[in-house]
């Protein structure tokens, strides 16, 4: 068991490492060849920082063990909003942007709808993860038209991609290869690792999913959202968040169901897509209802993360 826990740490050291190699490679090597910045931030800014989920997806499904990687884009989301948006805001309050309320908190609501009505036949399979690919296209479609539009000082992506290191062509494409051979053994050593905890604990591989590997994918956002905010900039915490979560479940979700088809215990649609659910609603609640200003609060901050417990202590004693 502790060699496996060590396996699995190293692998997921070894998968944000290796994640955040491969994008600054490829975002250099892009941009190296004339790629125009929007192409770049909307496909190897915006997609590449989901690259760890994609991949252990991917590695997990390829390796017939689909449940697992389902479990990770569900437990993702689950902790995205109670872990990692519930200790930022105990931290420091924070406020939704107006594009977040316009533009990306219904997507989400609408992406996290559409996962459940496809699941709710409890098999995920083919016809499923093209529906989910074909409302990321739309999204992306829209984000294209509202960025051609966008003042380029006020494009989101246009700041992240300020934030990549520039590059010579052969630095850029030896980091691209470099990141992208590790991202998958690492990714691979994490599948294994979590399938071995699993078995020794005679527990689903979901379960697994659902925690263990959804907090350690998780870890880079609460990273990023917690360093956001005490940067003066807790504005921009949400809507990380809010789009790492739609690509979870436009993007990650999709993979298991185009490798292979794969059936769903009755838990894994109502006890894990209903709380997925229930704090997209929760977060949603917050954006549009509770409070005069589009905040979220301490307290609020406080009911999410207790949430997000509650839900860890229901699964430990359900295992």
């Amino acid at each position: 068991m502790w060699v496996n826990l060590l396996l699995m740490t190293f692998g997921f050291a070894a998968l944000i490492w290796s994640a955040d190699k491969f994008l600054s490679g490829a975002a250099a090597t892009a941009t190296n060849l004339g790629v125009s910045n929007i192409v770049i931030g909307l496909t190897v800014v915006s997609l590449g920082t989901s690259a760890p989920e994609i991949v252990v997806a991917l590695i997990a499904a390829l390796e017939g063990n689909a449940v697992l990687a389902i479990g990770n884009a569900i437990g993702s989301n689950i902790a995205n909003i109670g872990l990692v948006l519930g200790i930022t805001a105990v931290v420091m309050p924070l406020p939704f942007s107006k594009n977040v309320r316009r533009r990306e908190l219904p997507w989400l609501l609408g992406a996290t709808v559409l996962a459940i009505i496809l699941m709710f036949d409890r098999e995920l399979g083919t016809l499923d993860g093209i529906l989910l690919l074909s409302g990321l296209a739309y999204i992306l479609w829209q984000l294209l038209r509202s960025e051609k539009e966008a003042d380029p000082g006020e494009s989101a992506l246009a700041s992240e991609l300020d934030d990549l290191p520039a590059m010579r062509q052969t630095v850029a494409v030896f980091w691209l290869i470099t990141g992208l051979i590790v991202l998958l053994g690492a990714a691979q050593l994490l599948v294994y690792a979590a399938t071995e905890i699993a078995i020794e604990l005679g527990i689903s591989s979901m379960i697994i999913g659902l925690t263990i590997v959804a907090v350690g994918t998780s870890l880079p956002e609460l990273a990023a959202t917690v360093g956001s905010a005490m940067k003066g900039q807790p504005d921009i915490a949400i809507g990380n968040i809010v789009g790492s979560n739609i690509l979870n479940i436009l993007a990650v979700l999709a993979v298991p169901g185009l490798v292979t088809t794969t059936s769903l215990d009755f838990s894994a649609l109502w006890r894990d897509s209903g709380m997925m659910l229930a704090l997209t609603l929760m977060l949603a609640l917050f954006a549009y209802g509770v409070n005069s200003r589009a905040v979220i609060t301490r307290f609020e901050g406080i009911v999410m993360l207790l949430a997000w417990i509650g839900y860890n202590a229901l699964l430990a004693q359900q295992a």
